[in-house]
């Protein structure tokens, strides 16, 4: 009686063992194209005196992005860039000026609005970031 139970529960465990690498092996799966799957987002930056915008670009690694600069840009500023898997999309202006500065910045994706931010004052930093869609 004993053996008989014994084998049932040893039934039972690779047959749960099995299910369960199966979860994992669908799960590893879904993080393999949420890395390698690409995506395009615009970032749109407004204001007055900005002195740089810094921003994701797509290169470097998911978890360490290259960051692109642009200094004394032109207002409005847009930028389409293509970002790969779970990298986030970032921009970042910066302003100083004594009489005042204001920034304002926008990320969208398929034309959603995924962040925006606004700051003013003597010296600002205003800045967007948004978690990558393909994690969603």
């Amino acid at each position: 009686m004993h053996r008989t139970i014994r084998a049932a529960v040893c039934s039972v465990a690779v047959l749960g063992l099995a299910f369960g690498l199966s979860s994992c092996s669908e799960a590893v799966d879904q993080v393999d194209k949420a890395v390698d799957e690409t995506y395009e987002v615009t970032y749109e930056v407004t204001g007055k005196n900005v002195d740089s915008i810094e921003f994701h670009g797509g290169g470097g690694k998911a978890t360490d992005p290259k960051i692109e600069s642009v200094s004394k840009p032109e207002l409005p500023w847009k930028k389409t860039v293509k970002l790969r898997g779970i990298m986030p999309a970032a921009v970042m202006p910066v302003a100083a000026d004594p009489e005042g500065a204001q920034v304002a910045c926008k990320i969208t994706y398929k034309g959603k609005v995924l962040e925006e931010q606004s700051a003013k004052g003597m010296v600002t930093a205003g800045g967007c970031i948004a978690e990558s869609p393909v994690t969603g």
